[in-house]
């Protein structure tokens, strides 16, 4: 007769707190490096062409992998789960893992981000998977801007299919994410929030960022958040709304007519490092605490070593105790161009 199985229990750690005491609670996983757009502003064309070298299938976090990862990081006190990319829809067989984070007891909300295009092929495989809502990047409707703004590829017509799929599955609220750059595509704004007005899907405008190394970023070409409110609410009044809750990033408002809202992201001109819950973990298993973060911490070789969900849970909670990332307002201190530190490119962690 074999002897029983030992159950080592973990051992029970509280949640950590930053050095700023902020909390961790909300967890983006990058599921996918590659991606079948080429923005300037993510993943400039002359940088990932053909010959570029992304992650083979095997340096990428297995489902597996990611899952027990899920689970610790929601001992420490994460909620929310977001998949990213890249692209996330690249990743073969995503609706399996979707099932699997759904069901971690601790998890109250699992998202996706994605470009669209792909959207009308998988959204009702997600929506039947456990995935409840979605964030779907549309810099523009004008098909040239559109095709200026993803370096070439896809269409405003393929993503409006995509998004009106994932209506009919039930992916809902949608929301549209969508970066804005002074003369590139702030004037075709007012367009994008009348095609979406009363019809549940909330816009977001974002300030263009200088996430990366590549993007060629000036403070010019962001238009801030309150320019853009201005001229909507000079089209349709508004009225400002609470956070639904503590450390939201968007500012939301409401149309005075009732026809649903917009929102405003505004890192540059009102930044929210000190509300900011926000973990990301690499398609290749390194841990961020930082979306402008210049170095971060690898949990695949721990995982892949052998170490224990106990000492995994030690490395992510150190990791956590020692954050003290508040890069969007010390951005006018620091120095850009030559001589700025190297940061982490977003296609690699997500948005």
């Amino acid at each position: 007769m074999s002897a029983p199985e030992v159950i080592v229990p973990l051992t029970r750690r509280p949640a950590p707190r930053d050095t700023r005491a902020r909390p961790m609670r909300d967890l983006r996983i990058s599921v996918m490096d590659r991606c079948n757009f080429r923005c300037p502003y993510c993943m400039p064309r002359e940088t990932y062409h053909e010959k570029y070298r992304f992650l083979g299938s095997h340096e990428r976090l297995s489902f597996d992998e990611i899952v027990r990862l899920a689970r610790l990081f929601v001992q420490l006190g994460v909620r929310k789960l977001r998949l990213t990319g890249g692209e996330p829809l690249l990743r073969a067989n995503l609706a399996d893992l979707i099932g699997d984070l759904t069901t971690i007891p601790g998890v109250e909300d699992v998202a996706l981000t994605t470009n669209g295009v792909l959207l009308a092929k998988y959204a009702s495989e997600l929506a039947a998977a456990g995935l409840k809502r979605i964030t779907v990047s549309l810099d523009s409707l004008d098909p040239a801007v559109f095709a200026r703004m993803s370096g070439g590829f896809g269409s405003p017509a393929e993503v409006l299919d995509g998004i009106e799929h994932a209506r009919r599955a039930g992916l809902e609220p949608i929301k549209i994410n969508a970066v804005v750059q002074r003369g590139v595509n702030d004037h075709t704004v007012l367009e994008l929030v009348e095609r979406f007005r009363g019809t549940g899907v909330i816009v977001r405008f974002i300030e263009y960022m200088d996430v990366g190394n590549r993007n060629h970023w000036r403070s010019e070409l962001v238009v801030p958040s309150r320019e853009l409110a201005a001229r909507i609410a000079s089209r349709w009044p508004l009225a400002s709304l609470e956070p639904t809750y503590r450390g939201e990033v968007a500012a939301r408002y409401a149309f005075a007519d009732g026809q649903g809202e917009v929102g405003f992201i505004s890192s540059v001109s009102q930044p929210f490092c000190g509300d900011c819950s926000r973990v990301r973990l690499s398609s290749d298993g390194m841990l961020y605490t930082c979306l402008f973060a210049t170095r971060g911490t690898s949990l695949r070789d721990a995982l892949r070593g052998g170490a224990s969900d106990d000492q995994l849970l030690g490395i992510i909670s150190d990791v956590w105790l020692a954050r003290a990332d508040r890069y969007s307002e010390l951005r006018a201190s620091l120095p850009h161009g030559e001589g700025e530190p190297r940061k982490v490119e977003m296609f690699y962690i997500g948005g």
